[in-house]
């Protein structure tokens, strides 16, 4: 006899099969999780009349359902609905919903996701589902719930998910238990919550008003819903402490008022009204991500039920007060992202129940207490980014059920042996990079217990590989991270067999060629690839065909030579490639202009030649960053023709480095088109011309490097407009620059200049009086011009400094090492990057300092 037919989440494609229908005494088919590429919900599923229990949610599934579903009259649960993040391609959607009528003896019906805003019928045929107790309509395309809702008549009814429809009037709310109205826009927010408060609504026994705009002033409107045991009012526009009227929830046992606007507003204030209870029931209170400010309440140790909170990224200082180990039912304390300082209390091990335990990102110090390998149940443990000092206590070796062990960005020394880790066998996650930690295993032959999925060992002082055990070899390991330690020797292999998305291997001092490591059996999966910073040699091999999923590629600072390797057009999904500092040469091949995707290229520093291909702007359209320094590049800078490249396709351009080459002619005008441009450096070639007088276009600028250059010309007025400069260096190119004519006299508007070089050239005039005003300056230079002011001497630099090796300062494979960190969340990182004036504002300066060691100064001014 079949009874149960169970096929979900197999991701099945394709047609459904009539022979379904030859199962005659189905009563339970679950098809969920599937996808079957857009097909309509076949009719002859109506025909299974013995079901149950039907579930076709998130499974690919568009157009109408069919009505013939009405014949399964058995029906006790229906599930149609999907998530929103399952949705892809059309909708499924009904017309009239009469044919649910015919199910009457339906308790629970899922229709979220599913268009029903041509469905005017459906509050009438809700009404006739006498057995019906849990109803979702989320994602419905209802528009207004009034005057509908309040005529429903379902004594059974329990919950009603309305969340997530386009409401924007109040909608009057009969008696259900469960009410979830989130993320609609109300007009009237306080009337909403006061219907909700009056007759019938004081029988509510969950809320969620989330996503809402609901502002303090209608929080008034809630003291009478006494039976409430869960409310939700997160992400709304709640400014002040909540009223002293919800001192009645004396019942309330969870609440989330995250995402909220209380700034200025301290916890002890804010829990004042919770406090009201003379015995709370409160156990899980969430108040993350909403300014609160202040210090930990020793009241907190009142709400004695409290199993989970959270109280993430605020602005909570203090110590942990002692109140808060009389929580003894806690299963979870979120407190990251706050300012707590002071130690872990000795008494952290009484949490028996403990499982998660987040104290990162905070001002946390002193050593970590052997008391925490008493949390006999704790999963989750996050310390990283405080100041913990001391060694990693031996009892963390204890905690059997840990899953993630994060302690990054501490002060912890000491030598970490099998004794830490000996019975985490459930351990799937291990960050401990920042610290100052030597992995020293007493057995040389010793296994770690655990199979990792991520592992960031770097900066341990380990010097061989074998020393970490064999947890690069673990099955189960997705990303490894053993950067900046003194591993050495040839590189071991750690690619076969293994499923590595993410490795980073560099600074270490690593030998020898890649080719075993790249060319080796097999299909790549790694995303993210990072050898940067070592001491690997020879020719780049020719095998990138097999690492079709490559993202990120880091082979910066080491000693390959050769040509650049052509095979690397088949990596079609690289967004970031660094090559800097290393000895390739020759052309960049055409093949390249496959990289479509490419947002970051560093290849300065080398010894490439040849003209700048045009296809770099036009083929390679996504770039944001491009780094090109320190090679041989000769010609000019692409622009003839190419306007169209510069006006729609690179603009996007964040960063242009051409700085050190061998590149003629003039400056194009269409360089003024990269309107999000933040850094500019042109310097030290053999440019010629006038600056173009439309620079002022490029008002993101904040570096801008023309030095040493044969430029001539007046500065134009138009640099006035740079309201975002920080540097401006155009001084002495080759001591040949002819730039004549006056500081402009609106220079002063440039309020957040700090660095602003024009010596050795051919000025006139007197300073303009409006330099008063630049209070941020603190590099100025005009010598060596005609100016009628006084200048001071320039600095002599050293004779024997003729190159920029880009082996000094501030540098961008700081900024590519960092990028290529991490591949998940590449935006997360990218964007702060290129956003960050710091890091660019060192770098520029960094640049024009090292111009002043490229000839000697003394001998070239006596030989204008």
């Amino acid at each position: 006899m079949v009874i149960v037919e169970e096929i979900s989440k197999q991701q099945l494609k394709g047609e459904l099969s009539p022979s379904l229908l030859g199962l005659k005494r189905l009563k339970h088919l679950d098809l969920s999780c599937n996808d079957f590429g857009s097909i309509q919900v076949p009719e002859f599923i109506g025909s299974l009349g013995n079901l149950r229990y039907l579930n076709l949610s998130s499974s690919g599934f568009s157009g109408i359902i069919p009505p013939q579903l009405g014949n399964i009259s058995q029906l006790h649960t229906l599930c149609l609905g999907s998530f929103q993040d399952d949705v892809w391609g059309e909708r499924t959607s009904v017309v009239n919903m009469e044919w649910l009528s015919n199910l009457r003896l339906l308790r629970h019906l899922d229709m979220s996701n599913v268009n029903i805003s041509k469905a005017m019928d459906w509050f009438q045929v809700i009404n006739t589902l006498p057995s019906l107790a849990e109803l979702y309509l989320s994602y419905s395309n209802l528009l207004d719930a009034h005057p509908h809702v309040p005529s429903l008549n379902i004594t059974s009814l329990t919950l009603l998910d309305l969340s997530d429809n386009e409401f924007i009037d109040h909608s009057l709310v009969p008696q259900w238990i469960w009410l979830h109205v989130s993320r609609n826009t109300f007009i009237n927010s306080s009337l909403v919550l006061k219907e909700l408060s009056s007759g019938s609504g004081s029988n509510l026994i969950s809320l969620d008003i989330s996503f809402c705009d609901i502002s303090s002033t209608a929080l008034d409107s809630l003291h009478n819903l006494t039976s409430l045991l869960s409310l939700d009012l997160s992400s709304n526009l709640l400014t002040n402490i909540i009223p002293k009227s919800l001192g009645n929830f004396c019942n309330l046992r969870d609440v989330d008022l995250s995402s909220n606007v209380f700034e200025n507003i301290s916890l002890t204030s804010l829990l004042e009204s919770f406090l009201e209870c003379k015995s709370p029931h409160l156990q899980s209170l969430s108040i993350s991500e909403s300014g609160l400010s202040g210090h930990l309440p020793n009241q907190l140790g009142q709400l004695m039920h409290m199993k989970h909170l959270d109280l993430s990224i605020n602005q909570i200082s203090g110590t942990i007060p002692d109140s808060i180990r009389l929580l003894s039912f806690l299963r979870t304390s979120n407190l990251p992202g706050n300012q707590i300082s002071g130690p872990i209390p000795l008494w952290i091990g009484g949490f028996s129940l403990l499982e998660v335990l987040d104290l990162s990102v905070n001002h946390l110090n002193g050593s970590l207490p052997d008391s925490i390998g008493r949390l006999s149940l704790l999963k989750r443990l996050f310390l990283s980014y405080n100041q913990f000092n001391g060694s990693l206590p031996n009892s963390l070796g204890q905690l059997s059920k840990l899953e993630e062990l994060r302690f990054s960005s501490n002060f912890l020394t000491g030598v970490v042996t099998e004794t830490h880790l000996v019975k985490l066998v459930h351990l799937k996650v291990l960050l401990g990079d920042g610290n100052n930690l030597i992995l020293r295993p007493r057995l040389a032959n010793w296994i770690p217990p655990f199979q990792l999925q991520r592992l960031y060992l770097n900066s341990w002082n380990a010097r061989y590989v074998k020393t970490v055990g064999c947890p690069y070899k673990a099955t189960t390991l997705e990303l490894l991270d053993l950067s900046s330690n003194r591993f050495g020797g040839k590189l071991p292999d750690i690619l076969n067999g293994s499923i590595l998305k993410v490795l980073d291997l560099s600074g270490n001092i690593f030998v020898g060629s890649l080719h075993h490591l790249l060319c080796s059996d097999g299909v790549k999966t790694k995303e993210m690839f990072n050898l940067g910073n070592n001491s690997l040699s020879g020719v780049i091999p020719e095998c990138w065909e097999k690492w079709q999923s490559l993202s990120v590629l880091n082979l910066e600072y080491n000693n390959f030579s050769g040509g650049f390797p052509r095979s690397l057009s088949h990596v079609r999904n690289l967004q970031s490639l660094s090559m800097r500092g290393n000895k390739l040469e020759g052309k960049l091949p055409a093949s390249l202009m496959n990289l479509t995707n490419l947002m970051i290229l560093d290849l300065s520093g080398n010894e490439l030649a040849g003209c700048i291909p045009s296809w770099v702007g036009t083929k390679v359209s996504s770039l944001v960053l491009l780094n090109l320094r320190s090679n041989k590049f000769v010609g000019k800078i692409p622009h003839e023709g190419h306007e169209y490249m510069y006006n729609t396709i690179l603009k996007l351009m964040r960063l242009l480095d051409l700085s050190n080459n061998k590149l003629v002619g003039h400056i194009p005008s269409e360089l003024t088109t990269l309107i999000e441009l933040k850094s500019l450096n042109l310097s030290r070639n053999h440019l010629t011309g006038r600056i173009p007088e439309k620079i002022g276009d490029l008002k993101e600028l904040e570096s801008f490097d023309l030095s040493l250059n044969k430029l001539s010309g007046e500065l134009p007025m138009s640099l006035s407009s740079l309201h975002s400069l920080s540097n401006f260096n155009v001084s002495y190119n080759n001591l040949r620059n002819h730039l004549t004519g006056r500081i402009p006299e609106k220079i002063g508007d440039l309020k957040e200049l700090e660095s602003f070089d024009l010596s050795l050239n051919k000025l006139s005039g007197e300073l303009p009086m409006s330099l008063s005003s630049l209070h941020s300056l603190s590099n100025f230079n005009v010598s060596y011009n005609n100016l009628s002011e006084p200048c001071s001497r320039v600095e002599t630099p050293d004779a024997d400094q003729e190159e920029d090796d880009g082996s000094h300062g501030v540098d961008w494979g700081l900024i590519i090492s960092v990028l290529s960190g991490f591949i998940a969340g590449f935006w997360v990182v990218l964007v702060p990057l290129i956003v960050s004036r710091s890091w660019r504002i060192a770098y520029f300066r960094f640049l024009s300092e090292l111009g002043y060691m490229v000839y000697d100064v003394t001998n070239k001014i006596f030989s204008m």
